[in-house]
């Protein structure tokens, strides 16, 4: 969510996490190099002493990725635990031609692979909403009919042709879901045009229906795989900022959420700052709150009436007593067009009445949640799940549904410094709950154990219980006495600094590998590590990086992709071990920084979006600032081994000597290589597929130039461009995606 020159994307990245866990005294020294600042002088010592006066900017964040496509839990009959996955599908080698690096105007994908975009920024979900011109002609009020900005997580949810409901098989139609997370303004106005100070009504519509999520149906052609939207599809809509939503879980009806549109706290409106996602085993969507607090003011000297309150505000991104500024300034229309200010007055969480029935102090509490959503009901409210707690959530996977057994679901606080969840079903998986819907997410989501990771230096870890009287978490809590659980998962946070979990370097999302359980983490970056935060065997690395011959950034710039297996194989585990996958570096680093030996043909920055597909493809995003002086961001595609499969190493640190930490086995770029670059200036993110593995969507974030008007003459005929969007890639042969090596196979067999 950051442009190439590290300036924010109309977006913030919090460091709020002043706790003093595990790994965080201030480090005054810099050492640790980059390529070509050590390994082009030739010389390999680490000699470099660059005091903490060397700046390091926070860089991009966000993500995506996931689709029940093809996803197919198993049958009742069956409790084989892969019985769902198409693991005999899986490639043993990636043999398409790797993409190299560019900074093009444009996507770059494998030879033999066509690219064509489906659904972009402006565009309608139904006829009657037609884009004649451009995009920022169209009323705010008709993009609750549109596509939204900022694509991000998206699935695919394959659908029966004559029930017309979830059919995890299904390719040739089906509904694709997707988040826009946030604004790129320009995207919706002409820059001249965006008013200031108390802001257009109309513009201030737009921009919040452009939010939220999109439910798109689509057809796939089964001979020439072409993919299209249908515009007369009945489940079509958007979802957005503004839409009503249901408070379901611990925190359903506590004061805490208690607000003046709400007065029971059942209820809140709309769904913002949604970046990752996931599905469910019964076919439901699952989009991630991230970014969101941001999006509200606050008055100077807001004083609460309970201390224990300012230290929440705090903790989450709105304490202080300065005044506090909505980013986009929703708080600020006077409604010329609808009369309604309450649509506005709801982004000031101020205090401005007698109690909190009378006004919104307590609205931001109602945000940050994980959101479910039906694709296949349009009618019935989203559902925000309290229970799996309230954080910046990149994303949220579930473990492989295994019969008889309970569900977990893991979750990345996307913040610098922040923690690791999950979050433990009490309720065993039963395949009679597909096609559920909200009833079978009520039975899984509302009740289980919430718990946050402690990682270990020595290749172990933890999982730490976030129940309400367990282990310190009550009033007794010398930092914010919690009176309940709904007070433990509102502020999960503070329960989470309270155990001492792990400080991360920016969890963002997670991927479950079908084959054996194993969940992979995106750890995109952390500018301070080495400073206010310092290296552990889990988050090893800092160093120097140089552009032009001088200084750049320091810390973990490039970032690295970690993993775990749950002990004896069980989502109830308390304990798991550890290594991690990969490392993004330059292919030039020095050894130290470059330690999944990563060449020219799969060297990548700040991986971010990723999702495994049900035959065991890993795909890897990037949403970098740091390397796009060489490349533009990109996605890759891997062939994993298990934790384990590697050995101890030692990386870049300002430790004396480096840090210890434990590496995956290295890969080949026959097992990890680059499939796809996006156009300049945008960041990746957002990935899924069509069961039969014939076509995959791909989002693109806030590219610069001129792309898509270069991509297709629908657009090139349209005022504003560039503009965020999804893309469809399929083989013009019609084959299988990275699926060459098992026709190779096939052709020698």
């Amino acid at each position: 969510m950051y442009n190439d020159d590290m300036t924010p994307c109309q977006d913030l990245v919090e460091d709020s996490n002043t706790s003093k866990n595990t790994h965080f005294q201030t480090v005054l020294n810099q050492y640790m190099d980059r390529r070509s600042f050590i390994a082009k002088t030739g010389s390999g010592a680490m000699a470099l002493a660059f005091a903490a006066s060397v700046s390091g900017c926070s860089d991009d964040d966000n993500a995506e990725a996931t689709p029940p496509t093809g996803t197919q839990p198993p049958t009742p009959e069956g409790t084989d635990k892969h019985a769902w996955s198409d693991l005999k599908q899986r490639p043993s080698k990636l043999s398409f031609k790797a993409v190299e690096k560019n900074t093009q105007n444009s996507f770059s994908v494998p030879e033999g692979y066509a690219l064509k975009v489906l659904y972009a920024v402006g565009d309608p979900i139904n006829p009657h909403n037609a884009i004649k011109i451009d995009s920022i002609s169209q009323s705010g009020a008709s993009y609750k009919f549109r596509s939204g900005d900022c694509h991000d997580g998206m699935s695919f949810f394959g659908m029966h042709p004559t029930n017309k409901n979830y059919a995890a098989k299904e390719s040739t139609q089906g509904l694709l879901v997707l988040n826009h997370e946030y604004l790129a303004q320009d995207e919706l106005h002409l820059p001249e045009a965006i008013t200031k100070g108390i802001r257009s009504e109309d513009q201030v519509m737009r921009e919040i229906n452009a939010h939220g999520v999109s439910v798109i149906e689509i057809s796939k052609d089964t001979s020439s795989q072409n993919v299209k939207v249908n515009l007369n599809s009945p489940f079509n809509r958007r979802i957005t900022a503004q839409t009503e939503m249901e408070i379901h879980g611990p925190a359903r009806g506590a004061d805490l959420l208690k607000t003046r549109f709400s007065p029971d706290g059942t209820l809140t409106r709309g769904t913002f700052g949604n970046c990752g996602n996931g599905y469910t085993p019964w076919g439901t969507y699952l989009t991630a709150e991230e970014n969101w607090s941001g999006y509200f003011a606050r008055k100077a000297n807001d004083t609460r009436e309970i201390a224990k309150e300012d230290v929440a505000l705090q903790r989450y991104g709105r304490g202080g007593t300065g005044a506090r500024s909505s980013q986009y300034g929703w708080n600020t229309p006077v409604a010329e067009l609808t009369g309604n200010t309450d649509l506005y007055d709801c982004w000031d969480i101020s205090i401005k009445a007698a109690n909190a029935l009378q006004d919104y102090r307590n609205v931001m509490n109602t945000c940050g949640f994980i959101v479910e959503i039906d694709p296949f009901s349009a009618s019935a409210r989203p559902v925000k799940r309290t229970a799996l707690g309230r954080f910046a959530h990149e994303d949220c996977r579930c473990s492989n549904p295994i019969v008889g057994q309970p569900l977990a679901f893991y979750m990345g606080d996307d913040a610098t410094g922040e923690y690791l969840y999950k979050f433990v079903t009490e309720a065993v998986w039963d395949p009679k709950d597909m096609n559920g819907g909200y009833a079978a997410g009520d039975k899984y989501m509302d009740k289980g154990t919430l718990y946050v990771a402690k990682f270990n230096d020595d290749g172990t870890g933890e999982w730490l219980e976030l129940s309400f009287d367990k282990h310190g978490l009550n009033a007794s809590n010398p930092n914010y006495a919690f009176s309940d659980q709904a007070d433990v998962v509102v502020h999960a946070r503070l329960a989470a600094d309270a155990r001492g979990a792990t400080k991360m370097d920016r969890p963002e999302w997670v991927a479950v590998n079908p084959e054996n359980g194993e969940v992979y983490v995106t750890l995109t970056n952390n500018s301070n590590r080495g400073r206010s935060y310092e290296t552990d065997a889990a988050n090893p690395r800092s160093y120097v990086d140089v552009k032009n011959g001088s200084a750049s950034n320091s810390g973990n710039m490039n970032g690295h992709i970690i993993r775990f297996h749950e002990n004896a194989e069980k989502t109830t585990a308390t304990t798991f071990t550890w290594d991690i996958f990969l490392f993004g570096a330059e292919a030039d680093a020095e050894a130290n920084i470059n330690l999944s030996g990563l060449d020219d043909l799969n060297d990548f920055s700040s991986p971010d979006g990723m999702w495994f597909d049900p035959r065991g493809v890993l795909w890897i995003q990037t949403d970098d600032g740091q390397y796009t002086d060489e490349t533009n961001c990109m996605m890759l595609a891997a062939l994993p081994g298990k934790v384990g499969d590697g050995s101890r190493a030692m990386a870049a640190s300002t430790k004396s000597g480096g840090q210890e930490t434990i590496v995956g086995a290295p890969l080949k770029n026959d097992r990890v290589r680059r499939f796809l670059t996006g156009p300049s200036g945008c960041e990746i993110t957002g990935v899924t597929m069509t069961p039969d593995y014939k076509a995959i969507f791909v989002n693109v974030q806030h590219p610069e130039g001129t792309w898509p008007a270069n991509q297709s003459s629908k657009y090139s005929l349209m005022g504003l461009a560039p503009r965020s969007a999804t893309v469809v890639i399929t083989r013009k042969d019609g084959g299988v995606i990275a699926g060459e090596a098992l026709e190779e196979k096939a052709t020698t067999a």
